[in-house]
């Protein structure tokens, strides 16, 4: 398993002036320096440290920066790469790029302008990195508001489904900042769950970054009753409020108990619900009414 250590900067350069220079910059700009001399020591130093950040010189012996980045991208996706290069041609720069390099310097490298670089980098891949990491932990219904309420940004699932809700209204997302704006000036302590155009939706709280907050919104699942029993399947009134808590697991003696009549007349209600069903017993009836009281 790879090590982790903050703020590293894997260089890859095979010339020992640019990377004495480097190393300096970076240790008194507090970055802890990593060294490799060609392609294939990056390749195996990133197999046991994961850099936050990589300084990638193009031209190199036997394995050029280009097929080395391609490499490095293959096992690090989301480490940006930097490319240290004296190739001015626009077409080595569009090289870099598809090569999957984020940025580049010229050489003669001016240090200040390579920590300058990577601080940018840096931020920006730790900033996508906790958005994908509050994606895969809230999934794919999160919005990220600021403090009164407007939109960062939302997942595509999220703005089709207030899209969906919201079609008398032209301006949905104001009309929703106003609402979490209150919500969240009373510190969110409960779920907010309101009446949003024309569903009941729940919203849920997921955490603070800076002066941000994450949120998550599903559609409020309504409990079903016996009447959607009655609605459904060919049973009176009484029948559906057995069958109701029949597909609770609730004996014939607890639903007496529960509905205020015998055992003997719950059982009675049974029967007919089996006839009128289809059915043989009361785990084939209440997987019946399951099926409908969990449906959306």
């Amino acid at each position: 398993m790879k090590n982790k250590i903050s703020d590293v900067v894997l260089v890859v350069d095979d010339s020992p002036e640019s990377l004495g220079m480097l190393n300096v910059a970076l240790n008194t700009q507090g970055y802890t320096a990593l060294v490799a001399l060609n392609g294939l020591q990056a390749l195996a130093i990133i197999d046991k440290v994961e850099p936050d950040v990589i300084l990638l010189d193009a031209v190199m012996p036997e394995m050029d920066g280009f097929e080395t980045c391609k490499q490095l991208k293959q096992l690090l996706p989301n480490t940006p790469i930097i490319f240290m290069t004296g190739l001015t041609d626009i077409e080595d720069v569009v090289k870099g790029f598809e090569a999957g390099g984020v940025d580049y310097v010229t050489k003669p490298i001016s240090p200040d302008e390579v920590i300058a670089r990577i601080k940018r980098h840096v931020q920006t891949a730790k900033q996508a990195l906790s958005a994908q990491n509050a994606l895969d932990h809230a999934g794919k219904n999160v919005f990220c508001v600021n403090k009164q309420g407007r939109l960062s940004w939302a997942t595509p699932y999220v703005h089709e489904f207030i899209e969906q809700i919201s079609t008398n209204d032209k301006s949905p997302w104001a009309t929703l900042a106003e609402v979490i704006e209150r919500w969240l000036s009373n510190e969110h302590q409960q779920n907010l769950v309101i009446e949003l155009f024309s569903e009941t939706v729940t919203i849920y709280y997921e955490r603070q970054q800076d002066d941000m907050h994450l949120l998550s919104i599903v559609k409020t699942k309504q409990d079903k009753s016996p009447s959607d029993l009655q609605q459904a399947l060919p049973v009176t009134k009484r029948e559906s409020e057995v069958l109701y808590w029949v597909s609770y697991g609730k004996t014939s003696w607890e639903i007496s108990q529960i509905l205020t009549m015998s055992p003997r007349t719950v059982n009675k209600h049974l029967e007919q619900i089996y006839k009128k069903l289809g059915v043989e017993n009361r785990t084939s009836a209440a997987a019946i009414s399951i099926r409908i009281l969990e449906a959306e």
